[in-house]
């Protein structure tokens, strides 16, 4: 496993301050934000300087229910290869859900969503990740997400979603600890329980991350100072393992460069604090076996791992916990971790796993549509979280639309958030936050606005000056007669 050290989320509002922060071993950045064939110029001087850079993907959507899209595998490759990277990091979530494989639309969520902890979801997702494996030049870890919602019926913890999966596919894991503490805070899930149940000997390394508090809730906003419970999640992951890499994230209000260096030193100070304690509980182990008392497993550091992220080494009588029902079962093609219902079909390709992607795709295309589409909440569901995480997609996508088309607020003025957050409601995105940002003015052309003639020429040459050719049909030639009326107010 890389030795990573201590590192921070690379964002080009903070390009210039990362670059003068002492300490600073790797910087990750999101994969969607960059292209292969010009990086910017930040990242090439950090580069020189023999810095790593991790590329993190948020799209690929390895928890949705259709399998990979080539070509956004391809992408996230090719940077991998153009930044020389160790690995690359995605997340278990969904992200899009409808479409072919349930035959409804086809529906976008401009965010990370959490996946069931089902047998079903479990199947799909090992089969996603071989896929993307395959795939990929660099080894895969995956993320464990921040959730504001449950899903009813779920038949693991988290730990032991985790471990199966490890077990399952070798993939390694980039633990955010912020995230287990939203989940503590959000959906009663214990911290500490996560972390004696999943493999920490695979983790790749690990995310911190400040949030706020609302009314119960705890939001993952990427934007606050990191709190001391969070850090205190760190220090006892760390006193389980040393982990080969940290990261700070910040991704928005961003303080200046001292308060992001006084952060990478309270990380330092909490690895340090907890390397002391762990190296205490060693001694006491280490003397406990030399009594006659069986010692703890040694941990197996990225051991094993095939270049795509294949098995970790077996670990006798270390197996992680799973329900009564499912039974280990041995591959005969090296899959040696694979598990199985008793008479079901295991490994990739199977008709069992087909069937679970058309439950799976139905579920989350039911949650998807109640949430960005208005639809009713599907049974099992709190009415109440599903309202506050559809109130918070649509305020997120506000804020991306108006990062992506920054013209939009400018001519909008203060009309923009609550003219967004109308049309959200109505209308889920169904393509990517540009597109989003085309429709959303065209909606508000349509309906002949705004009323400002001076901000209704801007509004209507922004969108002209973007849009480009449609394709022939009905709705085209309906879209070419508003532009022209439009041209001719």
């Amino acid at each position: 496993m890389t030795e990573l050290g201590i590192g921070i989320g690379w964002r080009p509002e903070i390009a210039e301050a990362v670059e003068g922060l002492a300490g600073v071993d790797w910087v990750e950045v999101v994969a969607e934000n960059i292209c292969a064939d010009h990086m910017p110029d930040s990242l090439a001087r950090l580069r020189r300087r023999g810095v790593t850079v991790v590329p993190h993907g948020v799209s690929l959507g390895l928890g949705g229910a259709d399998r990979p899209d080539p070509a956004r595998l391809a992408a996230l490759g090719e940077k991998a290869v153009a930044l020389g990277a160790p690995l690359v990091t995605e997340h278990i979530a969904f992200v899009r859900a409808g479409g072919a494989l349930t035959a409804s639309p086809a529906l976008e969520a401009g965010h990370l969503l959490p996946v069931p902890r089902t047998r079903d979801a479990l199947d799909v997702l090992c089969e996603n990740v071989r896929i993307a494996q395959d795939a990929l030049p660099v080894p895969l870890a995956l993320e464990n997400i921040a959730a504001l919602i449950s899903w009813p019926g779920e038949e693991m913890t988290e730990g032991q979603f985790l471990a199966e999966l490890v077990e399952r596919t070798g993939v390694r894991l980039l633990i955010d600890v912020a995230n287990l503490h939203t989940n503590r805070v959000n959906r009663g899930e214990d911290p500490a329980r996560a972390l004696s149940e999943l493999p920490v000997e695979a983790i790749a390394y690990v995310h911190v991350a400040g949030g706020v508090e609302r009314d119960g809730v705890w939001h993952d906003t990427h934007a606050h100072p990191v709190p001391r419970p969070v850090l205190d999640v760190l220090a006892d992951l760390a006193s389980r393992v040393s982990p080969p890499g940290v990261l700070l994230e910040r991704d928005d209000d961003f303080p200046p460069a001292e308060e992001l260096a006084e952060e990478l030193a309270v990380v330092r100070a909490t690895l340090a604090g907890a390397s002391v304690a762990g190296a205490s509980a060693g001694a006491s182990v280490r003397r406990g076996a030399a009594a006659g008392k069986p010692a703890g497993r040694p941990l197996l550091i990225g051991a094993g791992a095939r270049v795509s992220g294949g098995p970790m080494p077996a670990v006798p009588d270390a197996a992680p916990p799973v329900p009564e029902a499912v039974a280990p079962v041995r591959g005969g093609s090296g899959d040696e971790g694979a598990r199985q219902r008793p008479g079901a079909a295991s490994g990739s390709g199977s008709g069992s796993v087909e069937g679970a992607r058309q439950r799976l795709g139905l579920a989350q295309a039911s949650l998807l549509s109640a949430l960005v589409a208005g639809t009713p909440v599907p049974e099992g569901f709190d009415s109440r979280r599903i309202g506050v995480q559809g109130r918070a997609l649509a305020a997120k996508r506000a804020g991306v639309v108006a990062k992506v088309a920054p013209e939009l607020p400018g001519i909008l003025g203060r009309e923009f958030r609550p003219a967004f957050l109308a049309y959200a409601r109505s209308r889920p995105m169904s393509g990517g936050y540009r597109r989003d940002a085309l429709d959303f003015a065209e909606h508000l052309l349509l309906a002949g606005r705004p009323e400002d003639p001076a901000a209704h020429r801007l509004l209507t040459r922004w969108w002209q000056d973007r849009s480009g050719s449609r394709p022939p049909g009905p709705a085209a030639r309906l879209v070419r007669a508003v532009r022209h009326a439009l041209v001719r107010r």
